[in-house]
């Protein structure tokens, strides 16, 4: 018998990832310090949040799996973060408009004997040149405040793209199901 699921969040996003695997798991939110470290590189900062989201629930959830991510995105050395606002949405897609912007998912999964195995999902979206209008009316429909980049890729934001390189297309969204599949399959789930 597999071990009982925990997913390391309460994103609405990661868990509609999840539950296109068809496997019983619960959610629950791990709260950490997301501020990033001085000179710390993308990769490391998502590698970094994964696995601090794991350990933090570790203690509270021993016989679990626990299963968790975090997506960074890049401007070349530049960290994007989450608008937050509206008008920052618009700044942000202003700036990202006619770039290839950098996601890097990690997703990271401890096993019951804790041991920890990470993975990380390289996305390189470019973004076609965009006008204020089409960016504004982009924003009042898609709302993507809380999304690093200012986009919904599972939304109307696919618009926003003129190209998507990716290993794994599901990592863009915040979880790279391959892994995660392969993972929970060595866990004895039966997926699918």
């Amino acid at each position: 018998m597999n071990p009982p699921l925990l997913l390391a969040t309460e994103s609405r996003y990661k868990i509609a990832l999840l539950k296109r695997l068809h496997i019983p798991f619960i959610s629950q939110p791990a709260e950490i310090d997301e501020t990033p470290l001085h000179g710390e590189t993308p990769e490391a900062l998502a590698t970094r949040l994964a696995l601090s989201k794991i350990n933090t629930l570790a203690a509270r959830f021993p016989e679990h799996l626990i299963l968790a991510t975090d997506q960074t995105a890049a401007l070349g050395t530049q960290i994007l973060h989450k608008p937050g606002s509206e008008t920052h949405a618009i700044d942000q897609l202003k700036q990202l408009s006619g770039q290839t912007v950098e996601f890097l998912t990690c997703t990271a999964m401890r096993w019951p004997n804790a041991q920890t195995q990470t993975h990380i999902d390289r996305v390189n979206v470019t973004i076609r040149s965009l006008t204020d209008a089409e960016i504004a009316r982009y924003v009042a429909h898609d709302q993507p405040i809380d999304t690093v980049g200012s986009f919904k890729v599972e939304s109307l934001g696919i618009s926003l793209f003129s190209a998507v390189e990716s290993s794994d297309p599901t990592a863009l969204e915040g979880l790279g199901l391959i892994q995660t599949a392969h993972w929970l399959r060595d866990a004895g789930f039966r997926v699918p």
